[in-house]
């Protein structure tokens, strides 16, 4: 079963929460605080191997998701880190929001990107230890992990694509020039998915795509339309495949003209912007007359006016051989002029992709409020976080909770917005009442440590 493309829901794993732990010695009943850290969640990735070819597994099983960190311990010691969930994907693999925008493409083996990074660990009460906090009695809770829909698509990274009408016999001179073994029928339609092949020729190895589908508006999405035009994308040769003995006794200079129509209209609304290739139709290409064996006339006809119009024209026959060893010798010479061609190029270095925590507002907060109709919402992430990973039945927890979000601005900015003191606050789906004081005073680890009367 070929898949190329799925949807995937992805969840990394949940941090491991801190504890709080103090040395018991003998004469020393209340020891120095030994809480461990927890461990961090583990992370989704997705990682591009060359000994993956489809995304049927994936088709099957859309839910993936990393192992959470494990909790700290006494003695100082740190929980482990979660396993992390790889995605491994075929090269050429496309990762996409789930609206469609594209994250990065996964051209090479081993290209990898972190989709959903897993939650921190959460420190442990001898992380909050002092001058002045000697014996801290509080602990943070695991951050949690993240969810997320993305959208794999695979584009075929073939060296040539050969492209036509359904039945043209693209399937048979696949079979003829390599191993492969598409299903061959008299019908339209017969390839429901794209067929790779290795050739051979003297010395120079290619792979040849048979992509199935294109017929008139198939650029719109008619036919197999663009599930199978996105497989031309990424070849550097194009070999127009004409039919000169159709059943419905079709022009082949007028199925040529359709076929480049539809690349054409593809490539200018459906492809992306951002391509490493020229334009489909400014890639080097041939027509191949096909079926010749059964109507050589055709074939006479309209050669000259191809020829006229700028195409190398080859002909011959799938069914007897024919033609096929010029096919080959000269798709090689094309494949070879590519490659140098991309070997001379100037390429752009570009580091992997690296998710970044979002730019913060105007006046340097990381953070929003808005008014609710029966109090105000405070949003950041680093904010919610801070909320999600407190122990809010500790005193002393949101003590420490309090000292960050003044230090932070978030009063401050409830206070310039128009809230009042007892206006509900919601946090990260917690609710505080505002009750601002601003004569607190904080240390430098951005704990309340004095009230002025």
């Amino acid at each position: 079963m070929f898949v190329d493309e799925v949807k995937v829901n992805v969840r990394s794993g949940k941090g491991g929460s801190g504890v709080t732990s103090f040395a018991r010695q003998p004469y020393e009943p209340r020891g120095r605080p030994e809480g461990g850290d927890g461990g961090d969640g583990g992370d989704v990735l997705v990682r591009a191997d060359a000994n993956v070819r489809t995304l049927v597994d994936y088709h099957h099983r859309p839910h993936r998701a990393a192992s959470n960190g494990a909790h700290g311990e006494g003695d100082l010691r740190r929980g482990a880190d979660g396993e992390d969930a790889v995605l491994l994907v075929p090269p050429g693999t496309v990762v996409r929001e789930d609206d469609g925008t594209p994250l990065v493409d996964l051209v090479a083996p081993g290209d990898e990107i972190v989709i959903v990074a897993g939650g921190r660990g959460g420190r442990g009460n001898a992380a909050f230890r002092t001058s002045r906090r000697r014996a801290p009695r509080f602990h943070e809770f695991g951050e949690p992990g993240s969810e997320r829909w993305i959208r794999l698509e695979l584009k075929l990274a073939a060296d040539i694509a050969l492209v036509g009408f359904p039945n043209a016999g693209k399937s048979s001179i696949i079979a003829r020039l390599s191993a492969a073994r598409p299903k061959i029928a008299d019908y339209p339609f017969t390839t429901l998915a794209p067929n790779l092949g290795v050739v051979r020729y003297d010395d120079v190895d290619f792979v040849v795509a048979d992509v199935p589908g294109l017929i008139e508006g198939a650029g719109e999405g008619r036919g197999l339309g663009h599930r199978f035009l996105r497989h031309v994308e990424r070849a550097g040769v194009l070999v127009h495949v004409l039919d000169c003995a159709s059943y419905e006794q079709r022009d082949p200079t007028r199925d040529l003209a359709t076929v480049v129509a539809e690349l054409a209209r593809y490539e200018r609304e459906v492809m992306d912007a951002a391509q490493d290739e020229p334009p489909l139709l400014e890639r080097p290409a041939l027509v191949f007359l096909n079926k010749t064996d059964a109507d050589p006339e055709t074939a006479e006809i309209v050669r000259p006016d191809l020829e006229r119009d700028g195409w190398e024209v080859l002909q011959g026959s799938a069914v007897s051989g024919e033609g096929l060893e010029e096919l080959r010798r000269r798709m090689a010479q094309l494949v070879q002029q590519v490659r140098r061609e991309r070997a001379d190029r100037p390429t752009e270095v570009t580091a992997r992709p690296v998710l970044r925590p979002a730019p913060a507002q105007r006046g340097g907060r990381d953070f929003t409020v808005e008014r609710t109709g029966g109090g105000w919402r405070v949003r950041g992430d680093r904010v919610e976080r801070w909320v999600v990973m407190t122990d809010l039945e500790n005193a002393e927890g949101l003590r420490y909770l309090q000292g960050r979000l003044v230090r932070a601005g978030v009063e401050q900015a409830l206070a310039d917005a128009g809230a009042r003191r007892g206006d509900p606050v919601e946090m990260a789906g917690h609710v505080f009442d505002f009750d601002p004081d601003p004569t607190v005073v904080l240390d430098d680890e951005d704990d309340v440590v004095d009230v002025a009367p």
